[in-house]
């Protein structure tokens, strides 16, 4: 990446590993009072977040904020009542108050078979290292004078005539997450990102886009002059845009977005969607949802990975395991709660899920870069970004605002806005006709762009 973007190494002592220590023992002495008082298991997340934010706008700064928060949560079980309760605040007082209000909690509420901690056989026992610990020795005046070089790069593109800001970040986490089982987990972690808002304007109307890059270690960025000219060239490219008469047609969506499609399987194969009956995709487990080519692997060791980790929320050992394998869907995403709820086994996902990658593909087995994929789009719609919230897991229904490209014989025509895409997910899941090799490395759920065979598309 460009020098301006290295902040100077100052060698600063790394005191993570003590500070995780300390969390540890703080979490174990609270649960062994939690069973003095009753408790028949608890268990216990404790986090300190530190981070440095700086945004500017103009070649000025905007804001400058210097973050260290800290978390605390307790949640005990009286039998299979259950109390929970949290502070900001370690110092001894305040835990003992968390502690009283959980326990106080537990002991009125009504009993709920599902409730408790995950299997002791399922805990985490080997902690490999992931990679993921890289602080940014950056200080303010460094990470200002970066969002500065930032902005400027974009700005001196012709056409650009107004910034939104540009925003540096650099943040650490540590948390421990220990329960009665004896399970006591560490981890840490450090995630940086960098990002510019441009405005370009005529006389024709004005239009605004951006762009963003996210990674665990400095050393990853791309340098401040590609993400300026990355975030102009998005702008400008803008300009001119109109809309489309009313019709139905392939939609290629760009690889930032194509992950909220698959996030939208995740939400509807989750365990909170399924055992409230909530999911359009209810006792699918074993059933095609996508075509036969395809497949979404989780994979919760990669190193460096947005979404690593060697346990779940609960302390489940990660591993991993097919979500769609030849088209057919392999499992439920589920935690202890929702696995018991649907008499079924967690599948260490309490929490969320871990580095899920789409492989790429297509019906014909080739493998296509961006614009590979656009040749396979061929006449359509190329989707760059989308509005709203109409999208039902229940029932799969998706409607939604869009704006984009018009792609006309494998190449862009023209900008397009003010356009509406709708379908039926359990549809658009089985219409993928490809997925490209352009993956957004910036997400835990990593996928190329994905094309579909037909959209509606609702414009003038």
């Amino acid at each position: 990446m460009s020098e301006v973007a290295i902040s100077q190494d100052r060698n600063l002592p790394d005191r993570s590993e003590s500070e995780l220590d300390r969390l540890a023992e703080l979490a174990e002495d609270v649960i062994r009072r939690a069973r003095a008082a009753g408790a028949s298991q608890a268990e216990v997340a404790a986090s300190i977040d530190t981070g440095l934010s700086v945004n500017v706008r103009l070649g000025e700064v905007e804001t400058v904020e210097h973050t260290r928060d800290r978390g605390f949560g307790l949640t005990v079980y009286f039998g299979q009542r259950k109390g929970s309760a949290s502070t900001a605040d370690l110092n001894p007082d305040s835990i003992q108050a968390t502690l009283d209000q959980a326990c106080a909690i537990a002991r009125y509420t009504e009993a709920d078979p599902a409730a408790g901690l995950a299997d002791a056989a399922r805990m985490a026992t080997s902690f490999p290292d992931l990679d993921l610990w890289h602080p940014w020795d950056i200080d303010t005046a460094r990470a200002i004078e970066l969002g500065i070089a930032i902005e400027t790069a974009g700005r001196a593109h012709a056409g650009i005539s107004n910034s939104d800001g540009a925003s540096v970040q650099a943040g650490q986490g540590l948390s421990v997450y220990a329960n009665s089982h004896g399970f006591v987990g560490r981890e840490r972690g450090t995630r940086h990102s960098l990002s510019l808002a441009l405005i370009a304007g005529d006389e024709d109307g004005m239009q605004r886009d951006y762009w963003y890059d996210s990674v665990r270690a400095a050393g990853d960025f791309i340098s401040a002059q590609a993400l300026g000219d990355k975030a102009a060239e998005r702008t400008l490219a803008r300009m001119g845009a109109r809309s489309l008469s009313t019709r139905q047609c392939p939609v290629l969506f760009a690889p930032e977005l194509a992950r909220g499609l698959i996030g939208h399987l995740l939400g509807a194969v989750s365990g909170g969607a399924l055992y409230r009956q909530a999911s359009f995709l209810l006792d699918h487990v074993g059933k095609p949802v996508m075509p036969a080519w395809l497949n979404i692997d989780e994979r919760p060791h990669l190193p460096r990975g947005q979404g690593s980790g060697n346990f779940d929320a609960e302390g489940v050992a990660t591993r991993d395991s097919a979500l769609i394998e030849g088209g057919v869907l392999a499992r439920y995403v589920l935690g202890s709660y929702s696995a018991r709820k649907l008499g079924l086994e967690s599948t260490g996902n309490a929490g969320g899920i871990h580095n899920l990658i789409v492989e790429p593909g297509a019906v014909d087995r080739e493998h296509s870069d961006f614009d590979g994929m656009l040749q396979r789009l061929g006449t359509g719609l190329l989707v760059t970004e989308v509005m709203g919230q109409g999208v039902s897991t229940v029932t799969g229904d998706y409607s939604r605002g869009a704006a984009g490209f018009w792609v006309e014989n494998g190449r862009i025509a023209y900008p397009v806005e003010g356009i509406t895409i709708a379908a039926n997910l359990r549809e658009m899941f089985a219409g993928v006709v490809a997925v490209g090799t352009d993956v957004d490395p910036r997400s835990h759920i990593l996928t190329g762009s994905i094309l579909l065979d037909r959209m509606m598309v609702a414009g003038e």
